[in-house]
C-alpha cells in the first residue's frame, strides 16, 4: 500500500489509461439520439424546436426518434408494464445520446417533461439505463430570455449521470421565432440550436462505446469486491 495514499486498494485503483480510450475500432452505426420534449399543447414550441434540432442531426448523420409523452401517465400513477412507459425506457436503452427539451413554466421545467425523467430508473437489473450517454439541452421561453430550466435539467442529467455538453440553447417569446409551417426562423438563436447539435454529434461520437470505461468508478469496484470476499468466505450457505 503506499505511503502517501494509505485509505486506498491499490489492486483496485487504476491509472487512466489513454490507449483504453484510442485502442478500440470506431463504431459504425450512426449514433443514436432520442429527443424529449415537455409539453402537450396542441401547438407546442418545445416540440417545434425538438423538430428542428431532429432535422440537424439527422443531417450530421444521426439515427434519430422523438419520444411523443401524450398518454405518458404520471410516476406511480400506472404500472411500469404501460405501454408508454415501455415505450421510453426502451427509447432510452436504444439510444446513445439524448436532447431535452422544455418550456419554462412557473420559472421551472413542465411537470410533462419531469415526468418523463421520473418514470426512466437510475438501475434497471444489471443495466443503468442513461449512465455515460451524452445529453444536450434546449428550453423555450414564452416571455424574455432565461436559462431556469436548462440549468436544472443540467443538475437532473448529471443525476442521470449522463455526460452533458457544455453548450445549451434557450428560446425567448418562442412564438415569434417559428413561421406558420411550424419551422424556425434564421436568427442567433437558431444558430445555437445548430452549435448545440453539432457540439452533441462530436461528443456522441468521442465517447459512444467507452461507456463502460468511463463509468468504471474505484467506489464501485471496492463494494463489488468487498460482496464478492463476504459471498467466498461465508461459513454457512
Amino acid at each position: 500500500m503506499s505511503d502517501d495514499l494509505p485509505n486506498i486498494t491499490e489492486s483496485l485503483l487504476q491509472q487512466p489509461d489513454i490507449n483504453r480510450l484510442t485502442g478500440t475500432a470506431a463504431t459504425q452505426h450512426p449514433p443514436r439520439i432520442l429527443l424529449l420534449y415537455g409539453s402537450n399543447r396542441e401547438k407546442s414550441y418545445s416540440r417545434l424546436l425538438t423538430l428542428e434540432a431532429e432535422r440537424l442531426l439527422r443531417h450530421f448523420g444521426a439515427d434519430t426518434r422523438v419520444f411523443h409523452p401524450s398518454g405518458l401517465p404520471l410516476p406511480d400513477d400506472a404500472p411500469a408494464t404501460h405501454p408508454k412507459v415501455i415505450e421510453l425506457r426502451e427509447l432510452v436503452e436504444w439510444s446513445e445520446g439524448q436532447v431535452w427539451c422544455s418550456p419554462e413554466r412557473h420559472g421551472a421545467m413542465t411537470g410533462a417533461f419531469k415526468s418523463q425523467i421520473d418514470w426512466i430508473p437510475l438501475n434497471s437489473g444489471a443495466v443503468r439505463p442513461s449512465q455515460g450517454k451524452t445529453l444536450a439541452l434546449l428550453q423555450v421561453c414564452g416571455g424574455s430570455q432565461s436559462f431556469n430550466t436548462v440549468n436544472q435539467m443540467r443538475i437532473l442529467g448529471r443525476w442521470m449521470r449522463m455526460i452533458t455538453i457544455p453548450n445549451q440553447s434557450s428560446v425567448p417569446k418562442a412564438f415569434l421565432e417559428f413561421d406558420e409551417a411550424g419551422r424556425m426562423k434564421p436568427s442567433a438563436y437558431y444558430d445555437r440550436v445548430v452549435d448545440v447539435m453539432e457540439e452533441l454529434m462530436k461528443f456522441t461520437l468521442l465517447t459512444r462505446g467507452q461507456s463502460d470505461y468511463l463509468t468504471d468508478r474505484y467506489s464501485e469496484r471496492k463494494e463489488s469486491a468487498e460482496e464478492l470476499s463476504r459471498r467466498v468466505n461465508q461459513k454457512e450457505i
